[in-house]
């Protein structure tokens, strides 16, 4: 089966949360590396949350001189990656509770982390929420995220928020992943004149430069995997639902849900625990022997014949069955074509639906509907309408709207149902514990005036966001020995606990990730 030709159309649709409009960030001008992120003879490139916990514990320092460090490490190395577009101007006094808590003796995996979050999860107070767009620069939201309500009981420390592809890349065809008016150009801080991909650019790119420790990203098809593999970090998907998506800026209901994005599976784990509902801790997933006993499948076929793609799934399988695992290799999800065919149809009906939903009951100074949003950007195309166009938007209006309509629900119904199979399928069918297929393929060059180059576009994000099953992507490999890439395992429905620990154990295994080289461009004996 060929699935090149709708994974490209997957990944411009929702590779999917006083302003003033940045400079697009493209033309870099090499300078002198950022300092690797040391605090206290702490390398926070490769701590975790629990070691950074731990030294707060032990008085090496505390969240104040944290948080400060992020926020002046933003300072200096964020005019490289335009991946935050505002830091919170309360994050020091964040820092200062969550410091009494801990002197009182409260202690918790996330008390006095630094968190950024994708600009299209409501903050209440002075953090704005825009989604990339103008048109929501008056927006006021009531309250919080669920989500960042959850954060914030943890002790975590709101550090601001992150660029995003403008509207969760649910706006123009063709688009450039990581623009948003809002926010300008994202740049991939490996080589910074390549693409972050998807709509959490600004959060996979944070948390990769090290401008937080964890970050927040959401996702309708791709908007965690493929920036988190892009950028050599780790993503989950959770299953929809697992993560409540109250007060987030919606594409749909039926397959948004907000992730972890982090630098580690420790993270990643820590961080869900934190924002699910109900109370698994995920840390008693991470086990280094896991692999040992398993049955993975390997999905080949999605790395639609990329060499150093299927190099980086051919090492990772040697990883697996090094660690003692079984693997089934070749194994074909059936029926995707026809899910995508379905997929996009469905979404546009509950795009506008959701969106409207949203703007409605969000107070401030906004347009109130998807078709007052059409009209806005038509007003100030000069800043909006720079680059792309708002075709998808324009689709999307010409829906009913309707949740209830019959042709839409037929095609929910089937996009939704196939998707559960074709995993449930294999994964019954060959008794596995997962799959395994790769992310992504090697960034490409961004362009503001063509928009994402798909050839040779390789990603395996359809079946787990249809369905509404939880994926996690870790480090698998580099091309050009520069551009990182992913490898994702999935399985069935609240998959979570077998995920983290498969994509704990290999991450041991392979240890694959490095810190970013923020390369001005690829070197020449790299380039094809």
């Amino acid at each position: 089966m060929n699935l090149t030709n709708h994974v490209r159309l997957l990944a411009v649709l929702a590779l999917a949360t006083g302003l003033s409009v940045a400079a697009p960030a493209q033309a870099h001008t090499p300078g002198p590396r950022p300092a690797h992120p040391h605090l206290r003879g702490l390398d926070l490139d490769r701590a975790t949350v629990l070691d950074m916990g731990r030294a707060m514990d032990r008085g090496r320092f505390d969240s104040v001189t944290l948080t400060r460090f992020y926020l002046d490490r933003i300072r200096a190395v964020d005019p490289l990656l335009n991946a935050v577009v505002q830091t919170n101007p309360d994050a020091l006094k964040e820092a200062e509770r969550s410091d009494r808590a801990r002197r009182r003796g409260v202690r918790g995996v996330l008390l006095g982390i630094p968190v950024l979050l994708k600009d299209n999860i409501d903050t209440a107070g002075p953090l704005r929420t825009t989604a990339g767009s103008l048109a929501l620069a008056g927006s006021r939201p009531a309250r919080d995220a669920v989500l960042v309500q959850r954060l914030r009981a943890a002790g975590a420390v709101i550090l601001g928020k992150a660029n995003l592809s403008e509207w969760a890349n649910f706006r123009s065809s063709p688009s450039s992943s990581g623009w948003s008016a809002v926010g300008g150009q994202t740049a991939n801080p490996h080589v910074l004149d390549r693409n972050p991909c998807g709509s959490s650019s600004g959060s996979a790119v944070a948390v990769a430069a090290s401008l937080a420790a964890v970050t927040i990203g959401t996702e309708t098809d791709g908007s965690i995997v493929c920036p988190a593999g892009i950028n050599g970090v780790v993503g989950i998907k959770p299953t929809v639902g697992l993560v409540s998506g109250a007060g987030v800026v919606p594409i749909s209901a039926r397959q948004d849900t907000a992730g972890p994005i982090t630098r580690n599976v420790t993270d990643a784990a820590a961080v869900l625990s934190v924002i699910q509902s109900g109370g698994r801790d995920h840390l008693n997933a991470l086990d280094r022997d896991a692999l040992a006993g398993r049955r993975i499948g390997v999905w080949r076929s999605a790395a639609a014949g990329e060499p150093e793609v299927l190099a980086t799934l051919d090492a990772a399988v040697a990883t697996l069955r090094a660690r003692g695992a079984t693997v089934i290799d070749d194994i074909e999800p059936p029926h995707l074509d026809q899910v995508a065919e379905a997929e996009f149809p469905a979404l546009l009906t509950e795009f506008k639906h959701d969106l409207n939903a949203y703007l409605a009951a969000t107070p401030g100074r906004h347009p109130r509907d998807l078709a007052g949003l059409i009209e806005f950007n038509k007003r100030h195309a000069g800043t909006e309408l720079r680059y792309f166009g708002q075709e998808l938007f324009e689709q999307a209006q010409a829906t009913s709207g309707d949740l209830n309509d019959p042709e839409y629900r037929a095609l929910r119904d089937k996009a939704t149902t196939l998707a559960r199979q074709a995993i449930d399928s294999v994964v019954s069918d060959h008794r596995l514990d997962a799959v395994l297929a790769p992310t992504n393929n090697a960034a490409w060059v961004t362009d503001l005036k063509r928009g994402d180059d798909f050839t040779g576009f390789v990603a395996s994000s359809l079946p787990s966001a249809v369905s509404g099953y939880p994926a996690i992507t870790v480090p698998g490999g580099y091309a050009k020995d520069v551009l990182p890439l992913g490898v994702t395992f999935f399985a069935g429905r609240l998959s979570e606990p077998a995920l983290i620990s498969l994509g704990y154990a290999f991450e041991q295994a392979s240890a694959v990730r490095r810190p970013p080289a923020y390369l001005p461009t690829l070197p020449p004996a790299a380039r094809p």
